[in-house]
């Protein structure tokens, strides 16, 4: 908990919250998106992805996670966009940042992961948080052709 205090007079103005940085990977392989089953509430299917740790870049997140989660390295494509509904997480407001990216290898789920498996757009499972919107806006901008 962070409280703010005052600088003029030192009185604690009352705790200081804000919304928690996260990094969410859409992983290409194969022709299908790699989603993990996770080990911690909520349950359930969700893109590989985690919290930003203090002095680390969203880049070095993203890259962290995914092979945390997944056992693979990954090659950051870009950055889909961000997400930030305060209700995206029900334990509390987080804002994501979305990468693609790609991998080659066997993915195998770890850490938060109960396991890692490939998907594709046609038999996704039910997803955690907003990963379903996330997975719309991706298979939509990658549909889309260039002019």
């Amino acid at each position: 908990m962070s409280f703010i205090i005052c600088p003029h007079c030192g009185h604690n103005t009352g705790e200081y919250k804000a919304p928690k940085p996260t990094v969410d990977i859409i992983i290409e392989l194969g022709g299908g998106i790699i989603l993990i089953e996770r080990r911690n509430p909520p349950l359930g299917w969700a893109l590989p992805g985690g919290f930003v740790d203090y002095g680390e870049s969203l880049e070095q997140a993203a890259v962290r996670e995914a092979r945390e989660e997944t056992e693979l390295d990954v090659t950051l494509i870009k950055q889909l966009g961000s997400y930030y509904d305060p209700a995206r997480d029900k334990r509390f407001h987080t804002i994501s940042t979305i990468f693609t990216a790609w991998a080659d290898g066997i993915p195998r789920g770890r850490d938060d992961a109960r396991q890692a498996l490939v998907y594709y757009r046609n038999n996704l499972p039910p997803l955690s948080f907003d990963h379903r919107a996330i997975l719309r806006d991706y298979f939509c901008q990658k549909n889309r052709t260039p002019k």
